[in-house]
């Protein structure tokens, strides 16, 4: 999920996604620089979250990734929940919450 809509971030424009999905209403508030940076951001967090476990290389960079969604999906519950969308905040929330979990199971805190 996070590598397909960061890939769509970093591909296109604001007003594309806009009309992709009204849950990217958020974009208006932002510069296209940001929007991308959030994109690549996902991106990266999806392939730290995945390629590490899958090839046994670098296996300490799977909850690294975990923190920096976390941080990600921290700052889109604020943005919604400044936006009064506050129907929004769950989803992100509920990934927060999960990616955390990857990332206190693998730093060996939970």
């Amino acid at each position: 999920m996070f590598f397909g809509v960061g890939l769509a971030k970093v591909t296109q424009t604001r007003q594309q996604l806009q009309a992709l999905s009204p849950n990217l209403a958020w974009t208006e508030d932002f510069g296209d620089t940001t929007v991308k940076l959030i994109g690549a951001a996902e991106v990266l967090g999806a392939l730290g979250l995945i390629l590490p476990m899958l090839t046994g290389i670098a296996e300490l960079l799977t909850p690294i990734a975990a923190v920096g969604l976390v941080v990600v999906l921290i700052g889109a519950v604020v943005t919604h929940a400044r936006r009064k969308e506050f129907n929004a905040t769950t989803p992100p929330l509920a990934l927060a919450i999960g990616a955390g979990f990857v990332a206190g199971v693998r730093f060996g805190l939970l």
